[in-house]
C-alpha cells in the first residue's frame, strides 16, 4: 500500500527554477496563482496564460519576471500565440503547468432546457472544452516546443491538474468527473513517448481545495462555503499545498514522469504507484496477460 507524504516548500531546490522558464495556464487565481507565487519567490521566469490579469496584490503584478498573455483557452488560435510568444520572450520552456479549468454550475443531465421552438437545448460544453480539450492543446503546444530544447535533444516537466473526481468520480459533476478521467487517461497515455524525448508529464489531483472554484460564482469570499465545510467535517486543501507538490513535481524532471499525486487534507500519496502495484487485484493476471501480449502487435506496440 502506497505511503502518505508531505512536501516542504522549505526543500525544494531552488536550483531547479532559477532563471528556468515555467508557463502556468489559469494562473490568475487559485491553485494556478498560488503556484506561480511560489515559483517567482524560487526566481522562475513565469509566463501566464489566463483570461483575466493576476490581481494587483500578487507579487505577480508588474513583475519583470512574469509575462501575462490574456485570451480564451479554448482558442488555439491564441494558445499557439501565446506560447509562441512566451519563448520568444523568456526563452525556451521548462516547465508548464496545466491548470486552467472550471466546475459546472448547473446539471446537464436531468434538467430539461429548452430552446426558442421548445426543443431541448445543446448542453453547455465549456467544462469538456476547457477542462479536457483545451488541456490538450495545453499539452501538444508544450510537447513541440519542449523537444526543441537543448539543441533539440529534449528537455522539460508537465504537470496537469486533474482532481480526486479524475479517480473517484463526483457525484453531481459528471462532465467535470469525465473531463478530469479523461486528464489522467492523456498523462497515462503520453508517458512514454514523451520519456523518449526527455520529457515527462505527471498529475497533481486535489481533493476539495479553498479557491474560488469551491463556489458555482468563482467568489473570493470563501470564509462561509469553508467554515460549513469545516463543520461538516470535510478534509479540506490549502491552495498552498497543492501549489508545493506542483512546484515538487516539476523539479524532480523524468524522475517525476507518470506519478499521479493525491491531494486530500494536506496529505499526499501517489496514487499510479498505488494502482501499478495492484493491478492483478483489479484487472486479473489472465486479463493483464492478455494486455501484456497485445504490446507486441502493429499498432499497439506503445501501450
Amino acid at each position: 500500500m502506497p505511503s502518505t507524504f508531505t512536501v516542504d516548500p522549505a526543500t525544494l531546490p531552488k536550483s531547479a527554477f532559477s532563471n528556468r522558464h515555467v508557463l502556468i495556464t489559469g494562473g490568475s487565481s487559485g491553485i494556478g496563482l498560488c503556484t506561480a507565487e511560489l515559483l517567482l519567490a524560487l526566481s522562475a521566469k513565469i509566463t501566464i496564460l489566463d483570461i483575466n490579469p493576476p490581481p494587483k496584490t500578487s507579487s505577480l503584478h508588474s513583475h519583470k519576471n512574469v509575462f501575462v498573455v490574456l485570451g480564451d483557452i479554448r482558442s488555439w488560435k491564441y494558445q499557439r500565440a501565446a506560447f509562441a510568444s512566451a519563448v520568444n520572450h523568456f526563452g525556451e520552456l521548462s516547465g508548464v503547468f496545466v491548470n486552467a479549468g472550471i466546475s459546472e454550475v448547473k446539471d446537464v443531465f436531468f434538467t430539461d432546457d429548452l430552446d426558442e421552438s421548445g426543443e431541448l437545448k445543446e448542453p453547455d460544453h465549456r467544462v469538456l472544452d476547457i477542462d479536457i480539450r483545451a488541456t490538450a492543446d495545453t499539452v501538444k503546444l508544450a510537447i513541440h516546443h519542449m523537444r526543441k530544447n537543448d539543441g533539440g535533444k529534449g528537455s522539460g516537466s508537465i504537470v496537469c491538474t486533474a482532481s480526486l473526481a479524475g479517480y473517484l468520480a463526483s457525484k453531481g459533476l459528471p462532465l467535470y468527473s469525465a473531463a478530469k478521467h479523461g486528464v489522467v487517461g492523456l498523462m497515462r497515455s503520453l508517458k512514454n513517448d514523451v520519456s523518449r524525448l526527455n520529457i515527462a508529464i505527471s498529475v497533481v489531483a486535489p481533493a476539495i481545495t479553498v479557491t474560488p472554484l469551491l463556489t458555482n460564482e468563482g467568489a473570493r469570499d470563501l470564509s462561509a462555503e469553508v467554515s460549513k465545510m469545516n463543520t461538516a467535517g470535510v478534509p479540506l486543501n490549502r491552495p498552498e499545498t497543492v501549489a508545493t507538490v506542483t512546484a515538487w513535481l516539476l523539479s524532480l524532471g523524468k524522475e517525476g514522469n507518470g506519478k499521479g499525486i493525491l491531494c486530500q487534507a494536506d496529505k499526499l500519496v501517489d496514487l499510479e504507484e498505488g494502482l501499478a502495484k495492484s493491478r492483478t487485484h483489479w484487472i486479473g493476471q489472465e486479463m493483464l496477460d492478455f494486455f501484456r501480449s497485445g504490446r507486441g502487435m502493429k499498432g499497439f506496440s506503445k501501450l
